[in-house]
């Protein structure tokens, strides 16, 4: 069984604070790409990969985007707990589950590490009912909104282009649903260029550091 232990002992023993930035946004946010150079520019901090029953896009590796579970393994591990918290995602042709292990977020954050992940919103309102109940979760966590006009958004899709239009106008319709959710995060970016949602992370990451250590 997972030990929660309490800020107090982390600091009776010299750990640093542990940090977990949670990152959301509609498809076409960006949220995956400001996560890989926030763990590139800043060794001290880890990426939490999240596991999918999805197909592999073009270039995904497994272990690096996501970990890649067959429906028969991923609803196991549900049977066995495994998971901190996972979904059910409908889509136009087929199911998909999406869900993140307990031990990747639990056990580095008991070992006063810095995480940073990117999650959808479903993904988001789960982790955020988990921490009021958790003290740890409660602490370490902060979470940041990723919001753009869907016309943006749909743009950046199509110079993806890894998903079909019937794809993205899918993933359209959803991420109308998530940007009505943007106020029940800590911080929000609006989406401007790379560079400059870029800066707005690292700002707001410092002030999860800061929150984490008050």
């Amino acid at each position: 069984m997972t030990n929660y232990d309490s800020y107090d002992n982390l600091i009776s023993v010299n750990i640093s604070y542990p940090v977990l930035v949670l990152l959301s946004g509609p498809a076409g946010s960006g949220k995956s790409t400001l996560c890989d150079r926030y763990v590139t520019d800043h060794p001290d901090y880890s990426r939490v990969v999240t596991f999918t029953t999805r197909s592999p896009r073009a270039g995904e590796v497994n272990g690096v985007h996501y970990h890649f579970f067959s429906p028969e393994e991923f609803r196991a591990r549900i049977n066995r707990g495994d998971f901190l918290e996972w979904a059910l995602v409908h889509g136009e042709y087929h199911d998909r589950l999406y869900g993140t292990l307990r031990s990747s977020i639990v056990e580095p954050l008991n070992q006063g590490r810095k995480l940073i992940m990117n999650l959808d919103v479903q993904g988001a309102e789960s982790l955020r009912t988990l921490a009021r109940v958790e003290p740890l979760l409660r602490r370490a966590m902060t979470t940041i909104f990723i919001q753009a006009d869907i016309e943006i958004l749909m743009r950046r899709m199509g110079v993806r282009g890894t998903d079909t239009a019937d794809e993205i106008q899918r993933r359209m319709t959803t991420a109308a649903q998530e940007l009505l959710q943007a106020s029940k995060f800590d911080h929000i970016i609006d989406s401007k260029t790379r560079d400059e949602d870029y800066e707005e992370l690292c700002r707001f990451v410092t002030a999860a550091e800061l929150r984490a250590a008050a």
